[in-house]
């Protein structure tokens, strides 16, 4: 089991910035899948990015450009840079794991199915 908080979120204008940080309870190995999703109210859960093993990246085709996924592997934390945010982007984001037979699929596909999820933290971007 691994526990995942995220921080981070808050409030910002369009066009603005914001740095999301999930920290985890254990290390990852090359087998690790983490990942980034959103989901904005009504809407279903989504993909924003994931990071597989020794860094293999897997984004959701309509956001790469402005949000990139980076590890700092001595802090056990994934990060979420956030640029050029527009209202659409206001959503829950929440970190997720997954260590299972199946994570390098599930990575691959930016899979919701991940088997371990943090709390969530709140991004809401104003026009």
């Amino acid at each position: 089991q691994v526990q995942l908080v995220e921080s981070g979120g808050g409030s910002v204008q369009a066009g603005g910035s914001l740095r999301l940080s999930c920290a985890a309870s254990r290390s990852r190995d090359s087998s690790t899948c983490m990942g980034w999703f959103r989901q904005a109210p009504g809407k279903e859960r989504e993909g924003v990015v994931t990071i597989y093993g020794g860094g293999q990246t897997y984004y959701n085709d309509s956001l790469k450009g402005r949000f990139t996924i980076s590890l700092d592997n001595a802090k056990n934390t994934v990060y979420l840079q956030m640029n050029m945010l527009k209202p659409e982007d206001t959503a829950m984001y929440y970190c997720a794991a997954d260590r299972s037979y199946w994570s390098m699929y599930k990575c691959s596909r930016i899979s919701t199915n991940l088997d371990h999820w943090g709390q969530g933290t709140q991004v809401t971007v104003s026009s």
